[in-house]
């Protein structure tokens, strides 16, 4: 897995969706792109891939697109019109590009985020989430957050897990 983070302006969603599907096609890789704001680590993303690939490997997967599912696990949902909330938008955006080849072929996750380049204007965004867009989206209250040994990031990890528990 390989991700590509900076800010982007989208002046039409669906051809910003369709450019992100045609680098996915000529390089034969899944492309998902995340609103950063809701996105808390690196681990987040690798942790709903992984959980992603196990569902589609046993046949549980929601979607029918590797992508797509990636997102309803990033999400913690299983619905996939709440899980879009967590993908870009009209206007600018603050994005984390996730680009994995499910054959784990490096040269193509590689030509994939060049391609990629051209349409996001490279920064360092991964991690810098909003605290309160976070905490609504996944439902943390206070009390939760101040009953755990960890932080907020560790409890979107947990809310990531808990969807295959949540069948």
């Amino acid at each position: 897995m390989r991700l590509l983070d900076g800010t982007v302006t989208v002046d039409d969603l669906d051809s910003f969706l369709a450019t992100l599907d045609d680098v996915a096609e000529a390089t034969g890789t899944t492309v998902q792109a995340f609103d950063a704001d809701y996105v808390v680590s690196e681990a987040h993303l690798r942790r709903a891939l992984d959980r992603a690939d196990r569902a589609i490997a046993r046949g549980e997967n929601v979607a029918r697109e590797r992508a797509v599912e990636v997102l309803c696990y990033a999400a913690g949902r299983r619905q996939i019109n709440r899980a879009l909330e967590m993908g870009v938008a009209e206007g600018e955006n603050r994005v984390v590009v996730l680009v994995d080849s499910p054959a784990g072929d490096a040269e193509a996750e590689a030509d994939a985020i060049e391609m990629l380049r051209e349409h996001v204007d490279e920064a360092s965004v991964l991690g810098e989430y909003d605290e309160v867009t976070v905490r609504a989206f996944f439902d943390v209250s206070d009390a939760e957050l101040d009953a755990v040994d960890g932080g907020l990031a560790d409890l979107v990890l947990e809310r990531v897990a808990l969807l295959d528990v949540e069948k």
